[in-house]
């Protein structure tokens, strides 16, 4: 009777995990979770994947596991919709179902072993509970210095507060949840938005293991589109910097125009009408491209969230 209790009062949280090509290290990763979650028995687990478009075996590997383990559900998307995307799909497949889901990657660069201290963070109070990496030995020079780059603009220039080296391995409580699934907006980076929807918030460090399998499926080119998508979902920098290099074009148009009509009349120098227009056609063509790219820039985002197709389309749910 009091077991039976006991189990009634337990608070269900899910894990949720993106897939993209990862079949090589799905196994591990699972035998590596389940053996955490096994010593976690004061809760009602489950193990959400959600297969983002993968080419290789891994929607085979999901299957299995579903069919092995009652506690694991997967979906798979009909296509590569892309990390930010598969994420949203895991927020508004749990909405209303679970006290808390965690968000991790599986290729255990997320660290298992971590998660009773993320569960503590919440059984405190807190509504979410972020990781911060501490250091990633795997990652190139270029994406750690581009990171820095990235997080020191943010830091300076977004409307929001983002947590440098903040990942996406994070809990957030139902109440977190149910207001995440509303946002309807396409451009997303999804620790941003969590970022700005405050709620109480505390953050756990961890130290990245090298990568057992596989190749990172974010790769630079996906890195730097999130990033230019992040700045302009999240700041006017772009469109501010556009006016500052007007008002600098202008300023140094002046001055340059000042000083070959000092020369002219002075005789220091010579300058043939042709120059005075070249001067003038090169900053004006530079201030209007650089205006016009910008300015697409955000017309596109506007494009894309007025045309409102669907977030992503789900192919198949176990």
């Amino acid at each position: 009777m009091g077991r039976s209790m006991n189990q009634l009062i337990k608070k269900s949280v899910t894990i949720v995990v993106p897939v993209h090509n990862e079949s090589r290290g799905l196994f591990n990763f699972f035998e590596k979770l389940n053996q955490v979650l096994l010593s976690l028995d004061n809760y009602e687990w489950c193990v959400l994947f959600i297969d983002d478009g993968s080419t290789d075996d891994s929607w085979g590997i999901i299957e299995q596991l579903s069919l092995t383990d009652s506690k694991v559900k997967a979906l798979a998307l009909s296509r590569n919709f892309g990390k930010e995307i598969a994420l949203t799909a895991g927020v508004e497949y749990l909405d209303g179902k679970v006290d808390a889901a965690i968000f991790m990657d599986a290729d255990l660069q997320h660290p298992p072993e971590i998660l009773p201290e993320i569960l503590k963070r919440w059984e405190d109070g807190f509504e979410v509970v972020a990781t911060i990496r501490e250091q990633s030995p795997s990652s190139s020079l270029v994406r750690r210095v581009g990171a820095r780059v990235f997080y020191s603009m943010m830091s300076k220039f977004a409307d929001v507060e983002i947590t440098p080296n903040g990942t996406d391995y994070r809990l957030l409580d139902k109440k977190v949840i149910k207001e995440l699934s509303l946002f309807t907006e396409r451009t997303r980076m999804f620790r941003g938005l969590i970022d700005w929807m405050g709620f109480r918030k505390t953050h756990i460090k961890f130290t990245a293991a090298e990568r057992a399998h596989d190749t990172p499926s974010y790769t630079l080119h996906k890195l730097i589109g999130l990033a230019i998508n992040s700045l302009t979902s999240f700041s006017l920098l772009p469109l501010r910097l556009t006016g500052y290099m007007g008002l600098f074009i202008i300023f140094s148009t002046l001055l340059m125009i000042m000083y070959m009509l000092t020369a002219q009349i002075l005789h220091w120098d010579y300058f043939t009408p042709l120059a005075f227009v070249v001067v003038f056609n090169t900053f004006l063509i530079g201030i209007l491209l650089s205006g016009l790219g910008l300015v697409a820039l955000y017309i596109g985002h506007i494009h894309t969230e007025v045309v409102k197709r669907p977030l992503y389309l789900i192919r198949e749910i176990k």
